[in-house]
């Protein structure tokens, strides 16, 4: 799958689904033209967020140099949901993608878990940062000194 290029829906995808809110069950904790964020279902920490985009990307190996922008739209968007749900420590939070082949959907989706310090410690592999399973993000601006 890995070179798809986005489109807007696709019909086989769950994560389309909840996009296009097509999906009752599901509850979106925000949500706006370009975004939606809502919990996972599996969450390895007491706040564990997905943040996906309204259209289908079917991966992070689908970006490219072009979406760097996306991306540090998708974890601003993710950080707000975080302030929304009464985390003030940003320093203590873990953003970033999984994968191929370690994903489980393929649609493009942003981990947000808060606090980084109480991921699972049966969970810790699957989300630590600079291994091939789980590709940490951070914004532009935490870089500056």
């Amino acid at each position: 799958m890995e070179g798809k290029t986005s489109r807007e829906f696709d019909e086989s995808c769950i994560f389309c689904h909840f996009a296009h809110n097509r999906d009752e069950e599901t509850t979106v904790l925000k949500q706006d033209k370009e975004f939606v964020c809502f919990r996972d279902i599996d969450p390895v920490a007491p706040h564990h967020y997905l943040v996906i985009p309204r259209d289908h990307i079917v991966s992070c190996k689908s970006l490219n140099r072009t979406h760097i922008d996306l991306v540090e739209r998708m974890a601003k968007f993710g950080k707000e949901v975080l302030l929304d749900q009464g985390i003030t420590d940003m320093e203590n939070v873990r953003l970033g993608f999984h994968q191929p082949p370690f994903i489980s959907v393929e649609h493009l989706h942003l981990h947000v878990l808060a606090p980084a310090s109480q991921i699972s410690t049966s969970m810790q592999y699957k989300f630590t940062p600079g291994t091939d399973r789980f590709i940490a993000v951070r914004l532009a601006n935490e870089f500056s000194s």
